[in-house]
């Protein structure tokens, strides 16, 4: 409306040549002309988060370059060494920001959305994108040992008490061993760090209070320490309660430098105000006869998700009641199962009311990210857990019928269609009519919004240009965008049959026909010198790795049958021109191997029946952090993140999909068992088993054993919970195919 009564462009055009700046209009406008005209040229939301992402990379510029006499986080250590493999330059750089080691890891409760993180050195972020706890040791004989800053450091995690990160870090002889978790007390959840070290009498072990996290500068403008309660008060907000009085306490502002600058003093005040926001504070542990070697410290966590889901319960009864509902997974493999059990968890934790993508900086709502986390958490067998995310979404649904996380993605109705489909498939819930009528406005949506010119333009039929999936390039007719639309209404005609939406039924599978034929026609009609065989991004892109969006017609969609030639052509060129180290590297935006698509492309491999699955899975593998994490994008050289959050739920949810496929998965309503399974699975009288979990009208769960005496392999399939009779179809690679109905205990499968 304001354009309607001010000259905006005028006055930003004026005002910018009066000042000697290029002019903003004409520029956007150049910038906008990269991509097909939309109603939306860049969400909202993406405009937020990357203007509150470089306003913290400009003041990590202004902060940390001048003081590199701090005691920095670990990624700001290696960026700043010339010699290092993370060094980036900064003569040019608008804004500086952790582009070479964002990775961390989250501790929580499965029913609590506060996630603690913990990056890979140690350092401890309690609350979200707030400031950091660290631990040192002083020693007179040994020096000073500060974790981001140590020659030698191991990580881990273990799942014992719910998962708890342990880092280990040593220099000079010094040692120091952390350990961070989440504990429920009185009900609440509490952070509890545990530090010990390896110093002698007369050393001092160190809680450091930082004004930075992994991704950089978050303020501490106030901190102080009140001896009669034995704690500290941060920003007056947050209380750090140590398990012991410390000796000596040191505060320091911006203006006098790092308190690493002078641990060496004497103790001359209680507390710190700094107006720039850098007071850091330490606080010293003396140890005393060899004894008193470690420090533990509590800090009670917020949480939106209620209280009562913690109630009368301890951590450990709360990860065992949730880890029991899940499906297991056994393998002769350690790293797999390793992996497979810390997806498991992270799952849990990302799900504790909606489904977040990430616990730091994607803890926030996208419907795609969520579809993909449930469609996982279905496949451990959590129906309940599923249903109640999918009961929220139409909240979140427009009047027009548009289920918006973001403006300009288009994929979203047809996500939110498909998983619902998929939670009835699976667990037979029922929708009542005023979900049913939220999902018909969603159908009504994707037909309204394709684009009705008859014209014979290559993109008639299909969605108007979107922002889609943000990394597959500018505003464009994408196809990942509408074979989502057509998937959603395939899945409401399903649904409509089950649930009595018969006055609709016809009118929408007209819809979906109608777009069916759209898409293929416009695919049909990209010249051949363009397309070469395969499927762009886009009607109007040449074959780049956008193109990976594509796969998506055939998994999970499956909208092509397996081995699709265009689909196969389409892996092909990927490999060929947009693979780094053996897995896909997303050029666009996200500028480093991305695992979630590299499990895209396995599963497609292993629908086809091709064996390159297995290598992808392996290098999957080996591309994981120590404590089971992958970050959205990984450095091709430094190994660590370099986009997106540190610890990915949507990476977590395609590895659980990949495993469970391996297993056992659907094929056109055909349920097919083993046939991905590994051969070195089935060596040395190992057992190989998975489940329960869900699968259309039953609970399943499935076991491989080979004897070293004989050749042929033995197969159990247990179907609890079964609501219809079911056909299972018995293909592992290498031996006969079998089809058993319902169940088998020791089914013998001779090899071909």
């Amino acid at each position: 409306m304001l354009r309607k009564w001010l000259p905006l462009n005028f006055i930003l055009k004026r005002a910018a040549s009066s000042y000697g700046f290029i002019d903003p209009v004409t520029l956007l406008a150049k910038l906008r002309r990269f991509g097909h005209p939309s109603e939306v040229q860049e969400p909202i939301e993406l405009i937020r988060a990357g203007v509150v992402f470089h306003a913290r990379g400009l003041i990590n510029t202004r902060a940390i370059q001048y003081n590199l006499d701090w005691v920095w986080p670990y990624w700001v250590v290696k960026q700043f060494k010339p010699h290092d493999s993370s060094f980036i330059p900064r003569g040019f750089s608008f804004s500086h920001v952790n582009l070479t080691h964002r990775n961390w890891t989250a501790v929580g409760l499965p029913d609590c959305d506060a996630y603690p993180i913990i990056d890979p050195r140690g350092l401890v972020t309690p609350i979200f994108d707030g400031w950091s706890l660290d631990f040192w040791v002083i020693s007179k004989r040994k020096g000073m040992l500060f974790p981001s800053q140590a020659t030698s450091a191991s990580q881990k995690i273990d799942f014992s008490a719910g998962p708890a990160v342990h880092t280990h870090t040593s220099k000079n002889g010094l040692e120091l061993n952390t350990s961070a978790r989440v504990v429920i007390s009185e009900n609440t959840p509490q952070l509890l760090i545990h530090a010990e070290t390896n110093a002698e009498q007369g050393d001092w072990i160190v809680l450091a209070f930082r004004p930075y996290n992994p991704e950089g500068i978050q303020f501490i403008e106030h901190i102080r320490y009140d001896k009669n309660l034995g704690e500290f008060l941060v920003n007056e907000q947050d209380n750090v309660s140590p398990g012991r009085p410390p000796e000596k306490i040191l505060f320091s502002t911006y203006n006098q430098g790092d308190v690493s600058l002078m641990l060496n003093e004497s103790q001359s005040a209680l507390s710190a105000d700094c107006s720039i926001g850098m007071a850091t504070a330490a606080a010293f542990f003396p140890i005393r006869d060899g004894r008193e070697r470690d420090v533990e410290v509590r800090m009670t966590l917020h949480s939106e998700t209620p209280a009562k889901n913690l109630k009368n319960k301890t951590e450990i009864q709360d990860w065992n009641s949730h880890i029991a509902k899940t499906a297991k997974l056994r393998v002769p493999d350690q790293q797999i199962q390793f992996l497979y059990d810390a997806a498991v968890h992270t799952l849990l934790l990302l799900s504790a009311d909606e489904a977040f993508p990430g616990p730091y900086t994607y803890k926030r709502f996208w419907f795609r990210d969520s579809c993909f986390i449930i469609h996982a958490l279905l496949a451990l067998g959590l129906g309940d857990r599923s249903e109640s995310l999918v009961s929220k979404f139409p909240a979140r649904q427009k009047m027009s019928g548009y289920f918006q996380s973001q403006e300009g993605e288009w994929d979203s109705n047809g996500q939110v269609l498909w998983i619902a489909d998929r939670l009835q498939q699976l667990t037979g819930c029922v929708y009542d009519k005023h979900f049913l009528y939220s999902l018909v406005k969603g159908a009504d949506w994707i037909h309204k919004k394709r684009i009705k010119t008859s014209g014979g333009e290559i993109h008639q039929g299909l969605f108007p240009p979107g922002f889609s999936a943000e990394h597959l390039g500018p505003n464009d007719y994408y196809y990942w965008d509408n074979f989502w639309g057509l998937a959603g209404l395939r899945a409401l005609v399903r649904l409509g049959k089950r649930n009595g939406l018969y006055k609709r039924l016809g009118e929408i599978q007209k819809y979906a026909d109608d777009f069916e034929k759209s898409i293929f026609w416009s695919i049909s009609q990209i010249p051949e010198n363009v397309a070469k065989g395969a499927i762009p991004a886009s009607p109007y892109r040449r074959m780049d790795a956008g193109a990976v969006g594509s796969l998506v017609a055939d998994y999970p969609l499956q909208l092509t049958p397996p081995g699709d030639t265009k689909i196969m052509n389409t892996i092909q060129f990927l490999k060929k021109n947009c693979f780094h180290s053996g897995a896909f590297f997303q050029d666009m935006i996200h500028s480093g191997i991305n695992v979630y698509l590299t499990l895209d492309i396995a599963q497609t491999l292993l629908r086809a029946g091709e064996p390159g699955y297995r290598q992808l899975i392996d290098i999957t593998a080996d591309l994981a952090s120590p404590t089971g994490q992958w970050p959205e994008a990984i450095h091709p050289i430094t190994g660590g993140g370099c986009m997106g959050d540190g610890q990915h739920g949507w990476a977590a949810a395609e590895w659980i999909m990949m495993i469970r496929n391996l297993f056992i998965r659907e094929e056109k309503g055909k349920m097919i068992v083993g046939s991905g399974l590994f051969p070195r699975w089935l060596e040395n009288n190992e057992e190989s088993a998975f489940g329960p979990t869900l699968i259309p009208g039953a609970k399943a769960s499935v076991r491989f054993r080979k004897p070293e005496s004989e050749n042929a392999v033995y197969v159990d399939i247990d179907c609890a919970e079964r609501r219809q009779d079911i056909s299972f179809h018995i293909e592992i690679p290498g031996y006969r195919k079998e089809v058993v109905e319902n169940s088998c205990k020791g089914l013998k499968v001779e090899p071909v």
